[in-house]
């Protein structure tokens, strides 16, 4: 850590592998061999993409320029999933020469997902100390996102275990990636302690991005379908619990919950809405 200072002084470019549309980076740490203690500057300019640096060296900064604006008032993040074998360096965030720990080789490891303001600094990639890189790869994908909200772990939100207000399931209905009706049939822990992943029979959906729930026949949203959702472990989801309306986010092609009402509760705040004519959108409810 001591000299990770001294580095953001020393920004020379090297060795950068750039695709057609900046989405994307890959690149080699050999090339820091012979200025080990130089700091690669990478730019990345779109909403969503990977970077791959083989035999981790030195260090390098990533700045996310994307086009892409936060939403008035709001905060743009960037996320991070760490691939499966991704080793050989940590990851920080870097402001003004201060860093802070995002993710550790061992959080990498064990699948660990995590989000920082863009408005707090840059991504600083640091290669561990160790003599032998050889088959050491440090690879991860980005995203970025757009929220109301400063928290920078938005893979662990309160909002998920709480119940949203009317306003907020109406709109969720209109603007979530996914909206769908069902209920969980069981839930299976995963290797990040944080999350755990629902798995949901669904009689309607009303609206869906990605093909994350697959049909098993019936037509217009109708029929059985089945998907994942993940869900915070300090919300205590359990299986049979009734039916919900279950509303979220894609995130690096996973349903992400966000509000979740019991779906009684909900088809009287929307019938209550369409009679007043506030509801925000339409959906087909019988």
């Amino acid at each position: 850590m001591m000299f990770l200072i001294t580095l953001l002084s020393a920004f020379v470019l090297c060795g950068s592998q750039y695709s057609s549309d900046q989405c994307n980076w890959r690149g080699s740490g050999l090339m820091h061999e012979s200025h080990a203690r130089d700091v690669e500057q990478v730019y990345l300019r779109c909403a969503e993409g990977s970077l791959e640096w083989l035999y981790p060296t030195g260090a390098i900064i990533v700045n996310l320029r994307p086009n892409l604006q936060s939403r008035p008032g709001g905060y743009l993040h960037a996320c991070i999933k760490p691939r499966a074998d991704s080793q050989g360096a940590s990851l920080y965030v870097e402001r003004a020469g201060e860093l802070r720990p995002l993710l550790s080789e061992a959080e990498q490891a064990a699948g660990r997902v995590r989000c920082f303001s863009l408005q707090e600094g840059a991504l600083f990639v640091e290669s561990s100390a160790l003599q032998d890189i050889s088959k050491r790869i440090t690879a991860f994908q980005y995203q970025l996102i757009s929220t109301e909200t400063p928290e920078d772990e938005l893979y662990l939100p309160t909002a998920a275990c709480r119940p949203c207000t009317d306003q907020e399931v109406l709109m969720a209905l209109c603007t979530s990636d996914f909206a769908v009706r069902g209920s969980i049939q069981s839930v299976e822990e995963e290797h990040d302690e944080d999350r755990a992943s629902a798995v949901v029979s669904l009689s309607h959906v009303y609206r869906q991005k990605s093909h994350l729930f697959v049909s098993g026949g019936g037509g217009r949203g109708r029929g059985r379908w089945t998907g994942r959702v993940k869900i915070p472990q300090q919300c205590g989801p359990q299986a049979g619990q009734g039916e919900f309306l279950f509303t979220g986010a894609v995130r690096f092609g996973e349903a992400w919950l966000e509000c979740a009402p019991h779906y009684n509760d909900f088809i009287k705040l929307y019938q209550s809405a369409l009679d007043s004519g506030t509801n925000p959108c339409h959906i087909d409810t019988d």
